[in-house]
């Protein structure tokens, strides 16, 4: 489809706290179509990590982006001080964890209060508190942003260890935003391979195969793939 103003201007649009709350919601509505015989205990994707622990640790992400910006004054060289630890060797260290007990249905249901935690908290922070990341010190937008990358690329992993990855399809524009939230570089190479000087707008082309490539998921044609990624939380104009 060509690429038309309304498009790039979505693209180029801010990531807010009702973006978290869709793509949550998209994420638990597919993981709930898992079969009843579905293996949680199956690694994810290309991860060590199994399906199980992959939603604890999205969950866990969900959780840390929200408090880091819970404090009066957010600390900005470090993370709150929970304690984080893993349940086994190779796993995840989180703060939170699903009680198994629960099932399926409280381990999703564990995401959901997560992510809500996070979109509660991007509503309610004036954008100009700043909180620490390892990836640069960031905004409520920039939390934003990174909740929803987690949760799009390990419902990935995840939908593609339960064998349903088939049904995960998340929308275009709300990947080519947090594409341009964080990660300038990507989006900046798309657009010059593209022989475009609008380098910044990730709304056209595939921004979900942009996405997973820019995560060291997907492949694109010309490009080898990724073994190594990160992301920008520093707003645009302070970097």
């Amino acid at each position: 489809m060509p690429e038309t103003a309304d498009s790039a201007a979505l693209a180029l649009a801010p990531v807010t706290a009702a973006d978290v709350t869709t793509a949550v919601r998209l994420a638990v509505a597919v993981l709930r179509k898992a079969p009843d015989d579905a293996d949680w205990s199956g690694k994810a994707g290309g991860l060590d990590w199994d399906c199980w622990e992959t939603v604890e640790h999205l969950a866990d992400d969900l959780f840390a982006y929200a408090a880091q910006l819970g404090p009066e004054q957010p600390p900005l060289d470090t993370e709150v001080p929970f304690l984080w630890y893993r349940r086994r060797q190779g796993g995840p260290s989180n703060v939170t964890f699903a009680d198994r007990e629960a099932g399926v249905a409280g381990l999703l249901q564990v995401l959901e209060s997560c992510g809500a935690l996070l979109a509660g908290m991007v509503a309610t922070t004036p954008a100009t508190v700043r909180a620490h990341h390892g990836w640069g010190v960031s905004d409520p937008e920039g939390f934003a942003a990174m909740g929803i990358v987690e949760t799009l690329v390990h419902t990935y992993d995840i939908a593609g260890g339960l064998g349903i990855g088939h049904l995960w399809a998340p929308p275009a524009d709300l990947c080519g935003r947090v594409l341009n939230r964080l990660f300038p570089d990507v989006v900046a190479d798309a657009g010059s391979e593209a022989g475009s000087d609008a380098g910044a707008d990730a709304g056209s082309g595939d921004p979900w195969g942009l996405l997973l490539w820019a995560t060291g998921r997907g492949t694109l044609p010309g490009r080898p793939r990724r073994t190594e990624w990160r992301w920008y939380g520093v707003p645009a104009g302070e970097r």
